[in-house]
């Protein structure tokens, strides 16, 4: 099973997306990037996914036009701009989706408010993706 979680940044939504998806299988290959990547992960992308076992420290924003001639079972947006700006695969895409989410990125305040608001995308991509894993994913494995 071949994934590409795809974002604007690909610093927060998508690298959270990413993650879930190798905890919850890490034989799957999972990919994640941007249309506009970012220069690196959010750290508190990193620090949020830290606190559920799953290190992303290593990751760094892709961009998408690396990964458009390869082939996908799965490529998935994760907000409106990418699923809207998306070029086009060249690679065969047997299913293309869309899984929009607000982007922590804008959370304003303190650091504990902006921690606050990245917990709570995080979870909402956590729930959603493994509701996908066990009902799309997993019966395919």
């Amino acid at each position: 099973m071949k994934i590409l979680v795809l974002c604007t940044g690909n610093s927060c939504r998508s690298q959270m997306a990413h993650g879930f998806l190798n905890h919850f299988n890490n034989e799957m290959e999972v990919y994640s990037a941007g249309v506009h990547p970012a220069y690196r992960v959010q750290p508190e992308t990193i620090e949020v996914m830290a606190e559920k076992g799953i290190d992303i420290s290593a990751h760094t924003p892709e961009h998408v036009y690396d990964y458009l001639k390869e082939t996908f079972d799965y490529v998935i947006t994760v907000c409106d701009h990418a699923n809207e700006t998306c070029p086009i695969f060249s690679g065969e895409v047997k299913h293309r989706l869309h899984m929009p989410f607000p982007d922590p990125i804008h959370a304003r305040g303190g650091i504990k408010k902006r921690l606050a608001v990245y917990r709570e995308i995080r979870d909402m991509i956590e729930e959603k993706f493994y509701a996908f894993y066990k009902e799309e994913i997993e019966p395919e494995l």
